[in-house]
This record gives C-alpha cells, sequence and structure tokens, in this order.
C-alpha cells in the first residue's frame, strides 16, 4: 500500500491562485492588502507626535518594545480628513524587514480572491502614481481596491518611517 496522496491538479491550481486580503474601508471605499502582510490589528491609540515628519507620519507608537511609525492612510491617499472614531484601527504590517502602522477608518472581514476575481488596475494615460495598486478586486456588487503595500510608501518615504522609528 503506498502512502502517496494523490493531489487533484486543479483543485491545486485553484488554491495557488487564490489570495486571502485584509479588507478595510476609507470612507465610502473598500480597499484590501494581502493578509501574509498583516502582523495585526489594533485599536487606536493616541501616538508620539514627531516634529517635521510629513503629515501623513501621525507619529509613532511603542509596540511592545519597537517602535512603530503611524501612516494615517487617509493622508497619504489625499483624501479629506475624518474624525478617528470606535471603528477606527491600526493595521500593523511588516514591509520588508520594517514594521509600519497604518489607520484606516476600520477593518471589515477576510476575503479569498480568486485570479478570476482580479481585475487590472485601470489606465488613465497620464501620469498617476498607481504603481501601488495591485489591481481590483470584483465581487458581485463589490469592488476592492487591492493595494501593493510594498509600494505604498515610496524609498525615500521608507527611509523617512525608518528614521522617525529609531
Amino acid at each position: 500500500m503506498s502512502n502517496l496522496v494523490s493531489v487533484n491538479p486543479v483543485k491545486k491550481a485553484a488554491e495557488i491562485s487564490s489570495r486571502e486580503f485584509l479588507v478595510f474601508s476609507l470612507g465610502d471605499e473598500e480597499y484590501a492588502i494581502d493578509i501574509l502582510k498583516v502582523q495585526e490589528i489594533r485599536g487606536y491609540e493616541n501616538v508620539t507626535r514627531i516634529a517635521n515628519a510629513p503629515d501623513f507620519i501621525k507619529g509613532v507608537a511603542n509596540l511592545r518594545g519597537v517602535i512603530v511609525p503611524i501612516v494615517d492612510l487617509r493622508l497619504k491617499f489625499r483624501l479629506a480628513n475624518a474624525d478617528y472614531t470606535q471603528q477606527t484601527v491600526v493595521i500593523v504590517i511588516n514591509i520588508g524587514t520594517r514594521v509600519v502602522g497604518i489607520v484606516v477608518d476600520q477593518v471589515s472581514d477576510v476575503m479569498t480572491l480568486t485570479a478570476e476575481q482580479i481585475k487590472p488596475p485601470p489606465e488613465f494615460g497620464i501620469s498617476l502614481p498607481l504603481d501601488y495598486i495591485h489591481g481590483l478586486g470584483n465581487l458581485e456588487e463589490r469592488m476592492l481596491v487591492l493595494v501593493d503595500i510594498e509600494r505604498l510608501l515610496t524609498s525615500e518615504e521608507l527611509a523617512i518611517v525608518e528614521r522617525v522609528g529609531e
């Protein structure tokens, strides 16, 4: 009797091509990031402000001994300011070797998207900085903007974030 397990190649391909995303909102729009980049989700707490930091960096927080820069995604995306509420959360993410917190209005759920549900981002024909959009998740009546968190912050911004976090 053999100990080999037969794997259905079609099912395996579907598993490989599907990915899980953490869905969050900023205003009326829904965004999603790769769940593998998420370290944890925390309620928003006051941060220590850093003088002369860019507007989108709210400050730093001490996360169990690690100083983590906190980025307000609304400000980064140049959206209207919103008041922080009970639903406002900080998604702690890993970007390479860095740990960064991003402030969002709320987290709604974790979704699995197949390759067929992910559409390429639109091309506007002008030089809009949209490199951070991985694609659009199409879920019946919902549309998710899939954010490539690795490209969200430019290398200059990551250097600033790193200096702020030191």
